[in-house]
């Protein structure tokens, strides 16, 4: 553990109709740390991501994030939303708006803050994931991997305190991957609070403090990544690992 808890599921439970998607789970987060969630497809992975700020709701069991049980609604879910940063699989970048204007967006509209201020910001950012040449241009006209880092910018312009990445690089091209991955070793680096859902092997090797693998609804076990790709434990977790780093 990097430092004190920032992001707890306690006892998380979440059907979608007869199916127990997350059967009891407990997952505990520091700030600082790492945790990357790994498991075969319709294992559950995704949701703890999209329950975290309430894309998904629970239900039953609790999650807090910095010290305070989640917010039903409102206002008070607009500021966890602004704080703990999504990047999904896909872009959702806004067509009509410039890169600078997509990343510009939510800490002027959300946060009220002063347009000269939250562009030398957005600028910055586009500098570090890369691509500020593109600034003036649209999504359509940018690369997969460079519409993504664009994605990973605008949840950084917010300032979150953690942010959550769910799956991706799965709808890149392979050769953009990379660069996508990245900018997030780099993110993690720099002590980012980061929750990664991902089937990217290597960047759970490398950029990991913890791996956390998933199958059916369940947290079958977590370890360092040294010791859960040496070294897995349950035979769930061998026979995916088996699967994946043959191929």
């Amino acid at each position: 553990m990097t430092g004190e808890a920032l992001i707890v599921l306690e006892n998380v439970n979440k059907w979608f109709g007869p199916l127990h998607v997350l059967q009891d789970v407990d997952l505990s987060v520091a700030r600082g740390e790492v945790v990357v969630v790994i498991g075969p497809s319709g294992s559950g992975k995704s949701t703890p991501c999209r329950a975290i700020n309430r894309l998904e709701p629970i239900d039953s069991g609790t999650i807090t994030f910095d010290g305070r049980p989640l917010p039903a609604e409102g206002r008070a879910l607009a500021r966890l939303r602004s704080e703990v940063g999504m990047v999904f699989q896909s872009f959702n970048l806004f067509a009509h708006k410039t890169i600078l204007q997509n990343v510009m967006l939510g800490p002027v509209k959300v946060r009220k803050e002063k347009p000269a201020v939250v562009r030398d910001r957005a600028m910055g950012l586009l500098e570090r994931v890369g691509i500020a040449n593109q600034a003036d241009k649209y999504p359509a006209q940018l690369s997969g991997g460079q519409q993504q880092r664009v994605a990973i910018a605008r949840a950084l312009a917010m300032q979150p305190k953690a942010l959550l990445f769910d799956e991706p690089t799965s709808a890149l091209d392979p050769e953009m991957v990379g660069e996508v991955l990245d900018v997030m070793t780099s993110l993690a680096r720099d002590g980012m609070t980061m929750v990664v859902v991902t089937h990217e092997m290597g960047f759970a090797r490398h950029a990991a403090d913890r791996v956390v693998f998933m199958a059916d609804g369940q947290l079958v076990e977590q370890a360092v990544p040294e010791e859960f790709f040496a070294n897995p434990r349950s035979d769930r977790a061998k026979d995916f690992l088996s699967k994946i780093l043959t191929h």
